[in-house]
């Protein structure tokens, strides 16, 4: 069985053209034919314009464009392995006292309250009062809960004498705000009348709107690259020629005051729009 490239090449030899006329023909780069032929389809670009440059060129070969896109899925283009997720834990570290530690601490302390001058007498200071030691936080300083409760109170407080204030300022008043007056309506004959095209997506297509320069190139983006799906639309300004590119031209058509036409080219390719009046 032929492979995707044979076939292309083989098509392309039996028309008797080179791939550099292909590429003239197609407006695709001749090294991205040049690698479709030889079975290399990871090309450095989106997989949608991959599919859409080997979808142009099978149709520009006669080639059964949809046989050929199902055989590069079943090569697995496009395929992403997931990467599975992973949770991540934390470790404590606890450190815990020997018997040992805790005797010589207590005998440490015995020794220094027996060497203390006879008739003087032992001054104890009750510990500050901290956070347990199983409670798994910091110690901190103790925090009176009077303290809390009181400042609470005056917050309560100071919100209580503002709701007053403000509501006796605006009861005083008895006067509504003033209105805005609204603004004057422009007169008709200032009315925009800019022309626009809208682009209507009649299938999956991805679509880019340039400017047209004097030599055919493309100008300012009017719309990036911007994918279309099935019934959606972009309207556009046409205040001079356009060039309009589409990954897929039969998936694309032009309304202008309420008519459709089509772009007038199928497949990934470029078409141009002259300038209103033209």
């Amino acid at each position: 069985m032929q492979t995707i490239g044979e076939r292309l090449e083989e098509a392309r030899k039996r028309k008797g053209i080179s791939i550099r006329e292909a590429a003239e023909a197609t407006k695709i780069r001749g090294d991205y034919l040049q690698k479709f032929e030889s079975n290399q389809f990871d090309i450095n670009l989106a997989e949608i314009y991959v599919r859409g440059f080997l979808r142009g060129y099978a149709q520009f070969l006669k080639l059964p464009a949809d046989k050929i896109i199902n055989d590069l899925n079943g090569l697995g283009f496009g395929a992403h392995p997931k990467t599975p997720s992973r949770e991540v834990y934390g470790r404590m570290d606890l450190s815990v006292a020997t018997a040992e530690e805790i005797a010589a601490s207590a005998k440490e302390a015995g020794e220094s309250e027996s060497s203390a001058e006879d008739g003087a007498t032992v001054r104890r200071t009750a510990p500050a009062f901290n956070r347990p030691a199983g409670s798994g936080m910091p110690p901190g300083p103790w925090i009176n809960p009077n303290l809390v409760i009181k400042g609470g109170i005056a917050l309560v407080v100071i919100v209580i004498l503002f709701l007053i204030t403000y509501c006796s300022g605006v009861l005083s008043s008895g006067k509504k705000p003033a209105e805005t007056p609204a603004a004057p309506k422009a007169p008709a004959a200032q009315v925009d009348t800019e022309k626009t095209i809208r682009l209507v997506a009649l299938q999956t297509v991805r679509v880019q709107v340039n400017e047209r320069n004097a030599d055919g190139t493309d100008g300012p983006i009017i719309l990036g690259n911007t994918e279309l799906r099935t019934g959606d639309s972009r309207v556009v300004p046409w205040k001079t020629a356009l060039n309009i590119t589409a990954s897929e031209g039969a998936n694309l058509v032009l309304e202008v005051d309420g008519a459709r036409y089509p772009v007038g080219f199928t497949g990934y390719k470029q078409g141009f729009v002259n300038a209103p009046g033209r």
